[in-house]
């Protein structure tokens, strides 16, 4: 399985961006992706993670309410929508996948995307 993370970019405090997680390759029926964060010097943050097939959706405190996941099941992608953006939402995003359960530890996800930067001004 391949994924390609995108919809990064620069945005001032309160604003929203919406990323994608385009997967590829030998697609899941069932399983898991989840979206992960990461700044320079920290481990890699839980954000969200939604079960392929029956769309439930777990989010991390620290973004309850302020952002979606989401999946396409036709397209084969999930989306992240982030809305009321706050600097120390600033990162790198990754997508990540697993046919395992749900985790918030990325030890748990066998595939990775590339990540792509969010950042957010104040």
């Amino acid at each position: 399985v391949q994924l390609q993370a995108s919809g990064g970019g620069l945005v001032q405090a309160g604003g929203s961006l919406r990323l994608s997680c385009a997967a590829s390759g030998r697609t899941f029926s069932s399983g898991v992706v989840g979206w992960f964060r990461q700044v320079p010097g920290k481990e890699r943050e839980f954000v969200a993670a939604i079960n392929w097939s029956g769309g439930s959706t777990y989010h991390a405190d620290s973004v309850k309410g302020r952002f979606t996941i989401s999946r396409d099941n036709a397209n084969n992608t999930v989306y992240l929508q982030m809305n009321s953006l706050k600097p120390e939402d600033t990162a790198v995003y990754y997508c990540a996948a697993t046919q395992g359960i749900v985790s918030s530890s990325p030890k748990s996800y066998n595939y990775w995307g590339q990540g792509t930067l969010v950042t957010v001004s104040s």
